[in-house]
């Protein structure tokens, strides 16, 4: 006996399932694909001798459709917008925590080799130790607030960050380093991501000025090409070892406009025929409501 009730119980709980997706599908299917099946059932109900259980499905899906098909469709479709809608939100979160762990990253990086070059001119110009060691402070004081906050990722915001690193970096380099900047009033409002115009900074002096004896100058420069806003970073030291594989600030930017924009970004670097490196940056013109 209890053998035949666990039965019973089974097969109604899979009558149960069979009936929503039953269901489930009659509030889905257009009219036109319903209207065939019910041809095609009347007539093999005629041919094999039971019309009247195919008159019955008629009806019965018939009156289904009419009566509860339309809310339980407006149910599913809330329902699978609902899920997508939390697939997109996680989806979301994922990227913002790839972001932010790609970002700091490359945060202490500048702060650590500074240190350490102030550890070294302690023992060695301890004047220029304070100079550097008071631009240092300076530039934490005006940047790290711009760097954690959420509106921070404007051009200008990040020039105003580069102008600071100079800063301390013309400090340190004194007359071997010049810089000039050509970025229009109109760009300084559009976004652009935290830290990579510094990244492209800090590997034009690693990578190019600081190897050569006289060093040299970096222009940074802000064009809008079709829509496009292109970021260039160019310098006359040694060149870029197009060989080489590149370090960790070059990719981190790669991954990052790939997290932010996918194929609509880029960056690329390019050896000029007069030396030097350009490195620039090509992202969607997007202004922000206020200005930086």
């Amino acid at each position: 006996m209890n053998k035949f009730m666990d039965l019973a119980r089974e097969v109604l709980a899979e009558a149960r399932v069979l009936w929503w997706r039953f269901f489930d599908w009659l509030a889905l299917v257009e009219w036109r694909q319903l209207a065939i099946i019910w041809f095609i059932v009347f007539s093999f109900g005629i041919i094999l001798g039971y019309a009247e259980p195919g008159i019955w499905f008629i009806l019965i899906s018939f009156g289904v459709k009419v009566l509860a098909g339309g809310k339980r469709k407006a149910e599913l479709k809330a329902r699978d917008a609902t899920a997508q809608a939390d697939v997109a939100t996680l989806e979301r979160r994922l990227m913002e925590a790839q972001m932010a762990a790609l970002q700091a990253q490359v945060e202490p990086h500048f702060l650590f080799n500074t240190l350490a070059l102030i550890g070294q001119l302690i023992e060695t110009d301890p004047p220029q130790a304070a100079r550097i060691h008071m631009n240092l402070i300076e530039y934490l004081r005006s940047t790290l607030p711009q760097m954690r906050a959420a509106n921070s990722g404007t051009l200008g915001r990040q020039v105003e960050l580069a102008r600071a690193y100079l800063t301390i970096m013309q400090a340190r380099m004194k007359e071997r380093l010049a810089v000039s900047f050509d970025v229009p009033d109109y760009l300084e409002s559009a976004v652009f991501p935290p830290t990579m115009l510094q990244i492209l900074i800090e590997n034009s002096i690693k990578h190019g000025l600081e190897p050569k004896i006289e060093g040299g100058h970096i222009d940074v420069r802000a064009s809008l090409i079709d829509g496009t806003m292109q970021v260039d970073v160019k310098d006359n030291g040694v060149g870029f070892n197009m060989h080489a594989g590149e370090g960790i600030g070059l990719a981190n930017i790669r991954e990052r406009l790939r997290l932010l924009y996918g194929d609509r970004a880029e960056l690329v670097i390019e050896m000029p025929p007069d030396g030097g490196a350009l490195a620039s940056i090509r992202v969607p013109f997007i202004t922000t409501e206020k200005g930086p």
